[in-house]
């Protein structure tokens, strides 16, 4: 079992690289450089002190503001190194200190930058997806959890099914109905997963994202032009299916039996 001081570990971890990818998730949608230059704040351009950029905690000492201009910070700061540190730590706890371990965690670290710039932008960055797909192929060579012909498949079947059902719907409608990014995602999503993971996220995602999008149409009093970004839901099935997509999947088996 998975001691206290090696959680917390993996917490900081996950916190201190959700920095970066707060990086990623603000310069990515414009087209510039995560490397360079050193982050700076949006409005008055001053370069942000080290001691000023500790994850979490420089938030809570500047009450949430630049310490030059006094600008308010946004709380997706602070939120992206929460929850990169919060699911590495699930992961760590799940898989402890391995390759799996590993993997995941560059996999989970790119759905949350995909998550927050599909909702602020309604885009997925290719610089995410594309060398995902990539990248997924290539660990199935040296992964347990599936081969590389499942990866292969899984590309195929996740980009393939989305791509045919945004034809269709674009055939029967005269409009866009699915992002070529949602169908890059799902790519990347069966290139790490294997192709077995693809209906899982496919309905999941479907079945979250119908709910989620009813309650608001209801609460914002909306019709169902109302847009919301189908990317999100995908990165939340996904990590459902890395957590808990065997049990479920064996429970609705069980279920259909009786």
């Amino acid at each position: 079992m998975t001691d206290i001081p090696q959680l917390v570990a993996a917490f900081i971890f996950g916190a201190v690289t959700g920095s970066f990818l707060n990086v990623c998730i603000f310069r990515l949608p414009g087209g510039e450089s995560v490397a360079t230059p050193p982050s700076r704040c949006p409005r008055c351009g001053c370069r942000i002190r080290w001691y000023d950029n500790i994850p979490l905690l420089s938030y809570l000492f500047l009450m949430g503001r630049c310490r030059d201009c006094g600008d308010a910070i946004s709380l997706r700061y602070p939120l992206v190194e929460l929850l990169n540190g919060l699911l590495t730590a699930a992961l760590f706890s799940r898989f402890g200190f391995s390759a799996n371990f590993l993997v995941f965690f560059i996999f989970s670290s790119s759905l949350l930058v995909v998550t927050f710039v599909d909702l602020e932008h309604q885009i997925i960055p290719d610089e995410i997806s594309l060398p995902g797909i990539l990248l997924g192929f290539v660990f199935s060579f040296f992964l347990p959890w599936h081969s590389w012909l499942g990866s292969l498949f899984g590309i195929l079947l996740g980009g393939g099914i989305l791509l045919l059902v945004a034809s269709v719907y674009h055939k029967i409608t005269g409009k866009e109905g699915m992002g070529g990014g949602d169908i890059k995602l799902l790519a990347m999503m069966g290139a790490f997963l294997g192709w077995r993971a693809v209906p899982f996220i496919i309905f999941a995602a479907s079945l979250i994202g119908s709910v989620i999008g009813i309650a608001l149409m209801i609460i914002l009093r909306k019709d169902s032009r109302l847009a919301i970004p189908f990317g999100p839901y995908l990165a939340f099935a996904a990590m459902v299916y890395i957590f808990y997509g065997g049990e479920i999947i064996s429970w609705y088996f069980r279920l259909g039996s009786h």
